[in-house]
């Protein structure tokens, strides 16, 4: 038998065996699974793609599968209600309303959202449209649960809001969300690597005239479709409440500031609410918001009825993605 101790009587250690021979069927395996799950190739056009059996294809498909290249899971889908969709469709007369029956747990909600919204922007979005996406929580969920797009351009509709108010990880999500959807598609991406709010309309002229960040501003009126969250004016559901001090929130919120979306801000009726912060601000306006053909607004969840309905008043949104509770109390 053959001994598993070194010279000096030590057990020798026991290496992890690689599932791989070698880096080149590391890669060849990696670029059939991308092909299969991400592309919708089938095992044929694969074997002809790279000229070998359909056999190999699905070895290596199964050698993916099984050391963690690719990780499957089981997700339900969140299950819809057509009825109350059509309900609220009608009565604020939107283009679509998708109601989804969300969950106890806020953030659960806010997955389904986002899960529900990946579908429909998988369903609607065609080749050559330019797609815009804001920052918000569910918007974000909706970036992360992409996984097919059209061919199209992807842009972001504000600048990144800042981590010592959404987490460590909140001022990312919009700029991942544009990779990802560029990724799934195919297409061009127009991220925007600046804050959302800066100190003073100064630099914030400065900001806009850089070249990277002009490029993103430029395909403002260009947007086909736009995918916004909605914010009231509180702490827990706003990008810009906390960002301001104490006596300019309260003065506008005196001045009737109900919701918001980029960092446009409105009151009860839906009328935009101008203020110096307006100056300020790197974000896509209302103005170019009510000139995109479709703008789906995904929100929903405790506390944010009376903002969802500021903003459907306001008249820039054609769809709605929202949660069963919502949408009662909306039509309520």
């Amino acid at each position: 038998m053959a001994s598993t101790e070194g010279e000096g009587g030590a057990a020798a250690p026991q290496q992890r065996k690689s599932p791989f021979k070698g880096p080149a069927e590391l890669v060849l395996v990696s670029t059939v699974a991308r092909r299969f799950y991400l592309d919708g190739r089938s095992k044929v056009e694969i074997a002809e793609e790279f000229g070998v059996s359909r056999f190999k294809v699905a070895r290596a498909l199964d050698t993916a599968r099984e050391s963690g290249i690719v990780r499957i899971s089981i997700r339900v889908p969140a299950r819809i209600d057509p009825d109350l969709s059509d309900r609220l469709r009608a009565a604020f007369g939107l283009e679509r309303a998708i109601v989804v029956d969300g969950s106890e747990d806020p953030a659960e909600t806010h997955r389904q959202l986002g899960a529900v919204a990946a579908d429909l922007l998988a369903e609607i979005v065609e080749d050559d449209d330019v797609l815009g996406f804001a920052w918000g929580r569910t918007v974000n969920a909706v970036g992360a649960e992409l996984t097919r797009l059209a061919h199209c351009t992807t842009v972001q509709l504000g600048g990144v809001v800042s981590h010592r108010t959404y987490g460590e990880d909140a001022s990312e999500g919009s700029v991942e969300s544009v990779r990802r959807a560029a990724q799934l598609s195919g297409g061009s991406a127009y991220p925007i690597y600046a804050p959302l709010i800066l100190p003073d309309a100064t630099t914030a002229r400065a900001l806009r005239s850089d070249p990277g960040i002009a490029g993103a501003l430029a395909r403002f009126d260009r947007l086909t479709k736009a995918v916004v969250s909605i914010g009231g004016w509180d702490e827990q559901s706003s990008t810009v409440y906390s960002c301001l001090d104490p006596g300019p929130r309260e003065e506008l919120r005196e001045r009737g500031v109900r919701a918001e979306i980029s960092a446009q801000l409105f009151d009860s009726e839906g009328t935009r609410v101008h203020s110096e912060l307006d100056e300020r601000v790197l974000a896509i306006t209302d103005a170019q918001l009510a000139r995109v053909p479709d703008v789906i607004a995904v929100a929903g969840g405790p506390g944010k009825t009376e903002a969802i309905g500021v903003v459907l008043r306001s008249g820039l949104i054609s769809t709605l993605v929202t949660d069963a509770d919502t949408a009662q109390e909306l039509l309520g």
